[in-house]
């Protein structure tokens, strides 16, 4: 029988629903605005906003990597839910959908910058950023 007390519930939905959840987790890792964040189980209560990153899901000898773009988490008597603008599980990212991504970003940054079109910039920075995490965590 599984000690409720020592495990984390995992929950990561975005706008389009729920992307994964895992009931015995044993650590939590993500990337948040002021640094990364291991939770495990018993962890102070925590609200964080997250940067695009990976966050990871340890349970008994196995690690589960998700790609996380953005949002923030929520930890409290051992739950943990992420909401997230968009995320994938590593075993459903398209790599080849995530390369056209990445240089779609990198073509409209040069525009961008060639128009010194800030927001533009701006926009095309951040797919690019989550293009290359996913290609990142696909690699894994």
């Amino acid at each position: 029988m599984v000690d409720n007390s020592s495990v984390l519930t995992v929950s990561i939905v975005t706008p389009d629903g729920k992307v994964y959840e895992r009931e015995s987790a044993d650590l939590v890792v993500v990337k948040t605005k002021s640094g990364q964040l291991g939770i495990m189980p018993n962890h102070v209560p925590v609200i964080a906003s997250l940067e695009v990153d990976i966050a990871k899901v340890e349970y008994g000898e196995k690690t589960d990597e998700i790609a996380v773009n953005g949002g923030f988490v929520e930890f409290s008597n051992n739950n943990l839910s992420i909401i997230a603008d968009s995320a994938e599980k590593q075993e459903d990212i398209d790599i080849e959908r995530a390369k056209e991504a990445r240089e779609r970003a990198q073509r409209r940054i040069e525009e961008a910058r060639q128009k010194h079109d800030d927001a533009t910039l701006k926009r095309s920075q951040i797919a690019l950023q989550r293009a290359i995490n996913r290609i990142n965590i696909s690699k894994r």
